[in-house]
């Protein structure tokens, strides 16, 4: 079984992740309180191990196309989401962070993703503009 190689834009996409994390999270520790912030890092902890397991996940079903991949698949889907609720649960019913914090850290990936999504138009739009 060959490897597949990552796709440039899903290495900057996992990249980004951290790094808008990291602006966020010093954001927060500078300018609000510690639990808005721990809500941040949990939930953009939460969203980016969940965007790597789905990323895994696929990969694996689009290696090894089998009569199973549909069933493994969703499988495995309904599994990472019963997870993450259980997690939320976990730290929403014990008041550990910050509700809207927690809201901003779960959103990381999307925001990321809407960035990128924004500049790779912008540079394409740019470099059409340019001929």
């Amino acid at each position: 079984m060959n490897p597949i190689e990552k796709d440039p834009l899903q290495k900057r996409l996992e990249i980004t992740n951290w790094i808008v994390l990291a602006v966020f999270l010093a954001i927060s520790a500078v300018f609000l309180s510690n639990r808005f912030t721990l809500g941040i890092l949990l939930g953009g902890l939460i969203s980016i191990l969940n965007f790597h397991w789905l990323y895994h996940n696929l990969k694996n079903v689009f290696q090894s196309l089998t009569e199973r991949a549909k069933f493994s698949i969703m499988a495995k889907y309904y599994l990472r989401f019963i997870l993450t609720a259980i997690l939320l649960f976990i730290i929403i019913a014990n008041d550990l962070v910050h509700v809207f914090g927690l809201l901003i850290g779960l959103s990381i990936v999307v925001i990321n993703i809407i960035m990128t999504t924004i500049m790779m138009i912008s540079k394409k739009n740019f470099a059409e503009e340019v001929k």
